[in-house]
C-alpha cells in the first residue's frame, strides 16, 4: 500500500474518532440535561455562564449562537429554574447582567467534576509538545464547527417534499 493511501486511512481514522468524541460529548450533555432538568440549549447557555462568569444576555446569545430573543428565553427558564440569576450593574443601573448561581455551580461540579478530574490524570501523561498539539487541534476544530454552523444557519432551508 502507498504511503498516500495509508495517509488517507489515517486521516479516516481521524475523523471517525472525532465523530465518535462529538457523539461521546453529546452523551454526556444528553445525561447533564436531564439531571439539571433542562433542555439542550438552556444547558449550552448555562455551561457559558459558569465557564465564562457574568455577561450580558446579548453577550451570552452571541456566546452560545443565539439569537437575543431566544438567550432571553433561555435566561428566564434559568432563572425560573434556581441555574442562573440578573443581576443590575453597580455603576449602570440600566444594564443588567446574567450569572449562573450557587446551585448551578455546585450541580455543575457534581456532574463535570469527575470528568475534569479523569481529564486531567490523562493529560498529564503527555508531554508538552502533544499538550501544545491537542490544543491546538481542538482550537482549529472548534472554530472549524463554529464556521459550519453558521454557514448551515445561512443556507435556505430545503422545501420538505414528500417521498413517493
Amino acid at each position: 500500500m502507498s504511503n498516500h493511501n495509508l495517509r488517507e486511512q489515517l486521516i479516516a481514522a481521524v475523523m471517525r474518532a472525532v465523530a465518535a468524541f462529538q457523539d461521546a460529548a453529546d452523551q454526556v450533555d444528553e445525561s447533564a440535561a436531564g439531571r439539571f432538568g433542562l433542555n439542550r440549549t438552556d444547558l449550552r447557555c448555562l455551561g457559558i455562564l459558569t465557564r465564562a462568569g457574568r455577561m450580558t444576555a446579548g453577550q451570552l446569545a452571541a456566546a452560545a449562537g443565539l439569537s437575543a430573543g431566544a438567550a432571553t428565553t433561555a435566561v428566564d427558564r434559568l432563572a425560573r429554574a434556581g441555574y442562573a440569576e440578573r443581576v443590575r450593574d453597580e455603576q449602570d443601573r440600566r444594564r443588567v447582567t446574567v450569572q449562573a448561581t450557587a446551585a448551578a455551580h455546585a450541580r455543575s461540579a457534581e456532574i463535570w467534576g469527575p470528568i475534569a478530574a479523569e481529564s486531567h490524570r490523562w493529560l498529564s501523561r503527555r508531554d508538552d509538545a502533544e499538550l501544545r498539539l491537542i490544543r491546538g487541534f481542538l482550537e482549529d476544530g472548534a472554530r472549524l464547527q463554529v464556521a459550519h454552523a453558521a454557514r448551515i444557519q445561512a443556507e435556505p432551508s430545503p422545501s420538505l417534499r414528500r417521498q413517493g
